[in-house]
């Protein structure tokens, strides 16, 4: 076990004008379920290789418990790393697959046995054993991948959008075992996604990184409940965060700007769960108590979700598209219909400074 630390880390290309990773900074705990996460591009991927030893840093420095391995050899950081591609041998059975690490270390047989054993009973996998990849589904092939890590008894894991390949039901089957695996063994792992819903539902801690810098590192629900920015408040959520720039109140909602922002540039945010809609009768009809003493913002319903107990509703407004969510004892309304998008009560307003994207108070 280890813990594993990433000191103003940057990772440049030749002939690149910027950075893929700048100035990282990021201490992951002994045993922690560590999840990155950002849009294509950000460098998530490019960071986990550089802690496998793929690629090499241009400044900084990467420790693992305590040792720094900047510049060593992947073979000589302890590290197990699972892909995206299963990278299983096709010729080889599972037992093979899954020991074929260890028989190249000259680990002795009946130790590689051992190992084997016990990673195939942990993972569900000792009925087949005797089989070849191409007889197995792709969870199963997942995690012959998966133990063939496991046997190495490494310090850290590292794992690579693992998931990206499994169709949407198995990757929540999958998510489960993992996270559950993770936490019997406790073994430090890192692991990569761009799917901020996986990253949510697994991660001890989620770190943001978007053009190789990292905008927060936290806990999945001080992600949601406190972004220090604007672009983490409407990455994180699904659907994301409604952000409204404005200069002064908002027409149509009953809100008090920070002091100091009422004739500044402001973000306004607020997540779909936080809205309601209001079809444009009920409207003229004042019957508006829940929407916070105003009418509302009014506009034209472009699209509805419909997701059995909750349905989203996507408004086109002035101030761009809203998403309200709706509830299975309300009517959804009809594409093209006019309603009115207000807050719901109780609901959290989040405001960013529109110059500098920052989370502005508490």
């Amino acid at each position: 076990m280890a813990d594993v630390n990433f000191d103003h880390v940057y990772i440049q290309y030749p002939g690149s004008e910027r950075p893929t990773v700048k100035d990282l900074n990021l201490h992951i705990a002994d045993g922690e379920f560590l999840v990155l996460v950002g849009p294509s591009g950000c460098g998530k991927s490019t960071t986990l290789r550089a802690l496998a030893g793929l690629e090499d840093t241009s400044g900084g420095h990467i420790s693992i418990g305590g040792r720094d391995v900047t510049g060593t050899e992947p073979k000589e950081r302890d590290i197990a790393m699972v892909f995206q591609d299963y990278a299983l041998y096709p010729h080889m059975t599972v037992a093979e697959n899954m020991g074929f690490a260890l028989k190249v270390a000259k680990t002795p047989k009946d130790e590689i046995t051992r190992r084997v054993g016990q990673a195939a009973e942990t993972l569900g996998l000792t009925e087949f054993l005797d089989r070849k990849p191409k007889d197995l589904s792709g969870g199963q092939r997942q995690r012959v991948a998966m133990g063939r890590a496991i046997v190495r008894e490494p310090q850290v894991f590292l794992m690579d959008e693992p998931l990206s390949n499994l169709d949407a039901k198995l990757r929540v089957q999958t998510r489960a075992q993992i996270v559950k695996l993770q936490s019997s063994l406790g073994v430090t792992t890192v692991y990569v996604t761009h799917d901020q819903v996986e990253a949510m539902t697994m991660g001890d801690r989620v770190a943001v990184l978007n053009f190789g810098e990292l905008q927060q590192v936290a806990d999945p629900k001080e992600l949601y409940d406190r972004p220090v920015n604007a672009f983490v408040a409407g990455f994180i959520g699904s659907p994301s965060m409604n952000l409204l720039e404005t200069r002064g109140p908002i027409a149509g909602w009953d809100v008090e700007l920070p002091a100091g922002f009422d004739d500044k540039d402001i973000i306004v945010g607020i997540r779909p769960e936080g809205l309601t809609v209001i079809s444009d009768s009920a409207v003229d009809l004042d019957a508006t108590s829940s929407l916070s003493h105003s009418s509302g913002i009014r506009g034209t319903v472009d699209m509805v979700e419909e997701l059995g107990a909750d349905s989203y509703v996507y408004v086109d407004t002035h101030y761009g598209q809203l998403i309200a969510r709706g509830h299975e004892t309300e009517a959804s309304p009809t594409i093209g219909s006019t309603v009115h998008i207000g807050i719901a009560h109780g609901a959290t307003v989040h405001f960013f400074d529109a110059a500098t994207q920052q989370r502005i108070g508490n």
